[in-house]
């Protein structure tokens, strides 16, 4: 022990004799370990921990897929997710989900009004995922009937922010405000069950959907595998359920899908938090190379110190546990702060981090997070100290008495020093072009062409409190509208179907031209469904390049009309000026004709990344099931002002619509970018560290360098090479070790950035933009870090450098 106690004290005085080195040494560990520790600690958290289910990876979410016809979902029926209850093998239970996942209701509180995500599931949903609650009970198949009492469970993150984590939640009730109905909570789900994506409540579907309008609803299957069984048995069964005797003609093309749970619940961002631990895995590689080299440099320097040690008596053994309690040390230090940086930037990162993100409540400080950081310290630090360690330790003896400390390192030891550095360059190389090639992405995609005018325009979200007919309901939200649009300072106003950007999903179909045979329309595209007010156009500011826009004459008893996105017109009609022509909801004649007054460009106002073809209904003559109750408005006012005046025009002129959100369309937009926002931020945080740490290696190679070479730079200006020329040869290594590093870094980049293909838009993995950036980057910061070192070796007295010889 007391051995251990000297080598420690001997190893700070050590360290306090090279201030430089040791704030070196220590920060760097620190920046490595901290950046890789935190993301490491996300990524358990949302990758790696497992759900509160039993055997995740044996349960299955099921549905079908017509890539042919442009649907990614093909759910079942109340009645074919019964039928196929009977009909499977490869599922001991099964149980059901909506197959939009969960969708929003506004929900009436002491304080007002607000917005939830509700999941409607089966009553055995939570028994098949064999979960146990945190508070209470789960849902039981005896409230999946009929006339069943309406209860309710909470998610844990829901529970933390709506109830701050109350256990006398059990006693309380929540009141949708859509339907009146009152549902008592009768649990608490543990943290990390996350399926369907964002549900802040579950409700069993019978009780939420009155019947007969259940044999309406649209599922998934939820399902156990039975032994011997796996996901893609699975597959082939629901996709010969879909091909049984006595389905329609539709389902031929309809093949199974089968995702395990872990597989949904992850969804997109399995792909940047790979991603992101790969950055950090090669941040902390670069680490352990500079302090390597940080410590072969300090090794070398010492040379006569360990030869006069071995000569007073000192084994090799005692060098080499001497040297390791030095990077004990360090390690303890760079680690100690490193926890810390680490603690920081969790923190950081959930703070800033989407909401798409799984179980972000989950990721925080703890314990285990702190023994990654001491882990990760100790394999730095091993890693870090084995070559180093064992060159100092095999010290020439006499040639060690014979030197003053000043002699130059062996050529073979340089060029490992060189090497290394080469290496942090190529690996920083590696790290920013990914960020590079992310930002660049997020650039063109925050300047996508919209087709519209998103500024100064508001999405206003209605409630109607009470059911109504259709009818009545269209009539109540016309009243209201002509209300709104009488307003100062309302330029225009439209109720439409769909939420821009929103998760849940909205109304497609296959229309048919007039001519078109069944066979020909099967393959026609699936387009967008809008339906909308006449002054949607303009509230959205989008121009109408042919034809007119809807007008109030447009409602029912009137010719049946529709309007085209540009890609739906050019499909149908690619030769041919598309107004006037014909076009139906389905391939039927039944469905009947309408025919095309205008033209609009397509747009991106339902996914940011593409745009999409749409066909517009208007509103008095849709036969869409329910009103809409999201309205666009364009306005020269705050967004408060309006809601303020829509609250008052609504309890004036229609008392059963319920205002529950009005958010500026930018806030909309904010919702697609802020992944890719915080995936760009992210890597280019690990690209600056990693661009960082190779200069810092970068600077003491060539630090090292000029004062192990001070007698051979003093001969050089002695027999005439003037400060410049000797400052040169200083900056042309540092320039020849970057531009190795660089086109190795490159080459690996080619290969690698095509990981991030999923994550792209408009940009290429291998963009030469890019790189060329990237390239121009360390080329300066080589510059940079040659420049003290270079300076230094143009200020070389000959007559000192060749005494100290």
């Amino acid at each position: 022990m007391r051995s251990i106690e000297s080598d420690v004290k001997q190893a700070i005085r050590g360290f306090r004799r090279a201030p430089t080195f040791t704030a070196t040494a220590i920060g760097v560990l620190a920046l490595g370990i901290g950046l890789a520790t935190a993301v490491f600690t996300v990524a358990n958290a949302v990758l790696l921990r497992r759900l509160p289910v039993v055997d995740q990876d044996h349960i299955v979410v099921l549905y079908g897929e017509a890539p042919r016809k442009g649907l990614d979902n093909v759910p079942l029926d109340y009645d074919g997710a019964q039928e196929f209850f009977r009909f499977t093998r490869t599922l001991s239970r099964a149980a059901y989900v909506l197959y939009n996942g969960a969708s929003p209701v506004t929900v009436r509180e002491l304080a007002g009004t607000s917005r939830l995500q509700r999941a409607l599931v089966s009553g055995n949903y939570f028994g098949v995922l064999g979960i146990r609650p945190l508070l209470g009970r789960t849902l039981r198949p005896e409230d999946d009937a009929p006339g069943a009492a309406p209860v309710l469970v909470l998610s844990h993150r829901f529970w933390q922010e709506r109830f701050s984590g109350a256990t006398d939640v059990l006693q309380r009730q929540i009141t949708t405000l859509e339907d009146g109905r009152t549902y008592s909570i009768v649990g608490v789900m543990p943290p990390g069950l996350d399926f369907p994506r964002g549900a802040d409540v579950w409700v069993s579907l019978l009780t939420a959907i009155p019947q007969p309008y259940t044999r309406y609803a649209s599922l998934d299957i939820v399902g156990r595998l039975a032994r011997g069984s796996t996901p893609s048995d699975a597959q082939n069964e629901i996709t010969t359920f879909f091909h049984r005797n006595g389905t329609a003609a539709f389902f031929a093309d309809v093949r199974g899908v089968a995702h395990t749970l872990p597989e949904l619940v992850l969804g997109d961002v399995r792909a940047p938090l790979v991603a992101f631990a790969l950055a950090a895995g090669l941040l902390l590689l670069i680490t352990c190379v500079n302090v390597a080299n940080l410590l072969l440099v300090r090794g070398l320097a010492r040379v006569r110190e360990i030869g006069i040690r071995s000569a007073l008596g000192a084994s090799r053994g005692r060098l080499v546990r001497q040297l390791l309690t030095e990077l004990a040390v360090l390690a303890l230090a760079g680690g100690a702060l490193g926890a810390l940086i680490a603690a920081a930037l969790v923190r950081g990162f959930v703070a800033i981090a989407p909401n798409g993100i799984p179980r972000l409540d989950e990721i925080g400080v703890s314990g285990s997070m702190l023994g990654a950081a001491v882990a990760t310290t100790a394999i730095a630090a091993l890693l870090s100290s084995i070559t180093p360690t064992l060159m100092a330790s095999r010290t020439d003896l006499q040639g060690a008495l014979r030197s003053d400390g000043r002699q130059s390192a062996s050529r073979s030891s340089r060029l490992l020093s060189e090497s290394l550095v080469a290496a942090q360059v190529a690996l920083a190389v590696l790290v920013l072009s990914a960020a590079g090639i992310l930002s660049r992405s997020l650039w063109r995609l925050q300047r996508a062409d919209l087709a519209f005018m998103p500024a100064h325009v508001i999405v206003a979200e209605l409630v109607l409190q009470r059911d109504h007919d259709q009818s009545a309901a269209n009539g109540l939200i016309e009243r209201l509208l002509t209300s709104i649009q009488a307003m100062p300072g309302i330029l225009a106003a439209s109720p439409v179907v769909s939420v821009p950007y929103s998760d849940t999903r909205s109304w497609e179909g296959r229309p048919s031209a007039e001519g078109q045979s069944e066979e020909e329309a099967a393959h026609n595209p699936m387009l967008d469904f809008e339906v909308i007010g006449p002054q949607f156009f303009a509230a959205l500011g989008l121009p109408v390049t042919k034809g007119r826009a809807f007008a109030e004459a447009d409602r029912a008893g009137a010719p049946q009309v529709v309007m085209l996105s540009e890609g739906a017109a050019h499909y149908y009609w690619p030769n041919a000026d598309p107004i006037g022509k014909r076009i139906q909801r389905g391939a039927s004649p039944a469905s009947g004709f309408m025919t095309v007054i205008g033209v609009v460009p397509d747009t991106r106002y339902r996914n940011l990344r593409e745009r999409r073809a749409t066909i517009y209904f208007p509103l008095l003559q849709s036969q869409f099931p329910f009103a809409p109750t999201t309205l666009i408005v364009r306005t020269t006012r705050s967004p408060g002002d309006v809601a303020a005046t829509l609250r008052n025009v609504a309890a004036d002129v229609a008392p059963d619509v319920a205002l529950a959100r009005v958010v500026p369309f930018d806030d909309l937009l904010a919702g697609p970018l802020a992944q890719p926002r915080m995936n760009a931020l992210l890597l280019i945080l690990f690209g600056l560290s990693a661009v960082v740490l190779a200069s810092v290696g970068l600077f003491g190679i060539l630090a090292t360098m000029v004062r192990q070479r001070r007698r051979e730079l003093g001969i050089r200006m002695t027999l005439g090479a003037s400060p410049a020329e000797v400052a040169r040869l200083v900056v042309r290594r540092g320039v020849l070790l970057a531009t190795l590093g660089t086109v190795s870094g490159m080459i690996a980049a080619l290969a690698t950035n095509r990981l991030l293909t999923s994550l792209l838009f408009e940009v290429s993995p291998s963009d030469a933009v890019t790189l060329g950036i990237v390239a121009t980057i360390i080329g300066v910061v080589a510059l940079l870090a040659s420049a003290i070192p270079a300076r230094s070796s143009s200020r070389v007295d000959p007559a000192i450098a060749l005494r100290a010889d």
